[in-house]
This record gives structure tokens, C-alpha cells and sequence, in this order.
């Protein structure tokens, strides 16, 4: 669904960049090399539909983007099965059998955990626990041996209205200071999940936990809903160079300073490539709402990938 090549656009300039941290040689990518390291091993990425996207690109580094058949799907032991009437499952799950690396994905917009409260009820109002992480997290945690988190852009009005989301904080709706700040509880859904993270890692000495932080969105004069575009294709026409030291996402940042979970700093590095979106290229050649959030593939999520692969 990502693929640019199999849109209108003519110009993949962008796939022939690669980022080069300073002082520092990063090994190239080798997906044989991945899988060993990665045998007996389970990397699962929790997130939202970025964090999709990543699971996705490492799908395909991990295959050379060639048909694979002995790929097995295991999603059925994790409970990532289509329900009816659904668009998709909560997730996917992929085993290498060679290796028996199994590579994971399981929607989490916000990151925290979810509950209707009524069950027989479609339309009904959802419990948005911000203090607990998803349950699908505190389940099958002890099966991971690399996660990858991340969460951001569901983090407005418009969204969790759409998704009849009422935050709760200590089993309690919170919605009864109807001003309460979005960003705020974001905040403190973040510092809560890696606080509860950071409690559990002594029980897993073996888990590599990383806190992606937030890709970058480039629309200009409009958003995705008042016309925003981003028709630039002309890579690091804004620089190439990333010189600050601290995160453009400081509240990752913050919240993993001082415990065991790693974070994954792509913000920066991400923003100087805006010509690497979607824009208002489709498969079917129609006009279409231009997406200025999600990446084409191959592309920059890749670079994350890479930089996991290298922190791994």
C-alpha cells in the first residue's frame, strides 16, 4: 500500500540516500546477518500506524522484498486475527523459520489500554486507561525480545471523539475536567508506560525495549483536511545536516531519562526529508487527499530500521 513505484510519481531519488551518524560507522543492513541475531528471537512493534509502517520496511529489508512462502504466519498465537466486520486485525505476525525470528506488530495508537464499556454495544463510549499500559503488552511482554514503541499522532480532539476514546486515570474518567490537556495526558501516558516498562525489565533481563520517537509530519498551507500539501521531491532541499544535541521530541526524551528503555531518535533526522511522503500519488492514478504523515517505502522508515538494527 506504501509502494511510490506503483503510483504516478517519476522521481525516486529519494531511495538513494542513506543517513550517516557522525563519528560513528554504521554497519549496512544485511538481512542474513539480522535474522542470525536475531534467531530464537521475537521484535515486536506496538505503536500506531507509523509504527506500522516500520514493521512493515523491516518485513521487507527481512525478506529482500522478494516473495517469501516459507514465511509462516503466526498471528493466531498472539490472538492478531481479522474479527468480523473488521477492516484488519489488531496486527500481523511473521516467523523466519530458518531462524525462528518472528517480527510483530500490534496496533496501539495511544498506547494505553483500551476497554469498552459495554461490550454489546458498537457505538459505545471506550475506557482510555492512560495510567496502564494495553493489555495485549502486559500479556505476551514476556515473549519479546525486542519492542519497539512509539504513539503521537492520535493525540488530538478529532480523534478521540472519532474513537468515543474517554480518558480514565486510576479507573476514573478524567473527562470530567472536560478542558483536560491533550497534550498533557499524551505526557503522561508516555511516562507512565516506560515507568511501568522500566518496573518490569529486571523480570526480563534479556528485553531490549526502545521508545521510537515521533515522525515528523510535513504539510504546508493546510493540514490533510484543508488541503495541505508537500509536492517537494528534491531530497534535503532544507539541509542535510542534524546539529543539536538534545531530541526534537522531548517528551520521550524525558520519559526514558534515567530508566533502562533506550530511546530511538529518528524526529530530526526525518524532518530534513519531506519529499519521502506519500504526497497525492495512488495506486489507481485518482485524486486523492495528499498524506503528508505517511512514508513511501522503501524509504525513510528504513533509516529507522537501520538505526534499530544498529542499537540492537
Amino acid at each position: 500500500m506504501w509502494a511510490c513505484r506503483l503510483t504516478q510519481r517519476e522521481d525516486f531519488s529519494y531511495e538513494g540516500y542513506r543517513w550517516q551518524p557522525e563519528n560513528c560507522v554504521m554497519p549496512e543492513f544485511e538481512r542474513s546477518i539480522f535474522l542470525r541475531r536475531m534467531q530464537d528471537k521475537t521484535i515486536a512493534f506496538i505503536g500506531d500506524s507509523l509504527g506500522r509502517q516500520q514493521f512493515q520496511s523491516l518485513m521487507c529489508m527481512a525478506t529482500g522484498g522478494e516473495e517469501s512462502p516459507e514465511v509462516e504466519n503466526v498471528g493466531k498465537k498472539y490472538g492478531l486475527v481479522k474479527a468480523r466486520g473488521a477492516i484488519r486485525p489488531d496486527g500481523w505476525a511473521y516467523r523466519f523459520p530458518k531462524t525462528n525470528t518472528t517480527i510483530l506488530y500490534y496496533w496501539s495508537a495511544s498506547l494505553s489500554d483500551l476497554v469498552p464499556l459495554n461490550v454489546s454495544d458498537k457505538a459505545t463510549d471506550v475506557a482510555m486507561h492512560l495510567d496502564r499500559p494495553p493489555a495485549f503488552m502486559r500479556q505476551f511482554l514476556h515473549h519479546f525480545d525486542v519492542l519497539v514503541l512509539n504513539t503521537g499522532h492520535h493525540w488530538n480532539r478529532g480523534k478521540l471523539e472519532a474513537n468515543h476514546w474517554v480518558m480514565y486515570v486510576e479507573g476514573k474518567p478524567k473527562e470530567a475536567e472536560k478542558k483536560y490537556d491533550i497534550g498533557q495526558a499524551k505526557n503522561f501516558t508516555v511516562h507512565s508506560v516506560v515507568r511501568w516498562l522500566d518496573s518490569k525489565l529486571h523480570l526480563h533481563p534479556n528485553l531490549k525495549v526502545f521508545f521510537r520517537t515521533i515522525s515528523p509530519r510535513h504539510f504546508s498551507n493546510g493540514d490533510w483536511n484543508t488541503g495541505g500539501t508537500c509536492d517537494n521531491t528534491t531530497p534535503l532541499s532544507g539541509g542535510s545536516e542534524v546539529k543539536q544535541d538534545g531530541s526534537s521530541d522531548p517528551v520521550v526524551e524525558g520519559a526514558v531519562k534515567g530508566t533502562k528503555v533506550k530511546i530511538l531518535d529518528i524526529t530530526a533526522l526525518s524532518k530534513l526529508r519531506d519529499e519521502g511522503h506519500m504526497s497525492h500519488y495512488s495506486r489507481r492514478g485518482t485524486p486523492v487527499v495528499n498524506d503528508c504523515l505517511h512514508w513511501c517505502l522503501p524509504g525513510i522508515p528504513d533509516t529507522w530500521n537501520e538505526l534499530l538494527a544498529a542499537q540492537i
